[in-house]
């Protein structure tokens, strides 16, 4: 199994970034799939959700109407959209794939950082 993020890396406050994660070695669309993030020194917090088919997605508040996830379940990725990128926006965001009627089947990518400064 293996579920590796891209497109992290510095951006200016206000700026855009999309991050995806590429899974392969489990069947994708029988996973919800989900960002987190970890910033310095804090918890790992749920930013955005995916269900398996794409039909429900769900939201930290922190970052409604900014970001956006989605998923592409022919190429095994999902995505995530990310606008008006702020300083505490600054993280490794990771990638986590929970299978949607067995939670004990879960994957985690190694993660990737962004990070928002002048």
């Amino acid at each position: 199994v293996h579920l590796v993020e891209s497109g992290g890396g510095l951006v200016q406050p206000g700026g855009s970034l999309r991050l995806s994660c590429a899974a392969s070695g489990f069947t994708f669309s029988r996973y919800g799939m989900n960002w987190y993030r970890q910033a310095p020194g804090k918890e790992r917090e749920l930013v955005a959700a995916i269900t398996s088919a794409g039909g429900i997605t769900n939201y930290a508040d922190s970052v409604k109407g900014r970001f956006t996830i989605s998923r592409d379940n022919a190429q095994n990725t999902v995505y995530l959209q990310m606008n008006s990128l702020k300083p505490e926006d600054t993280a490794v965001y990771y990638c986590n794939a929970r299978h949607e009627r067995n939670a004990r089947f879960e994957y985690w990518g190694q993660g990737t950082l962004v990070t928002v400064s002048e």
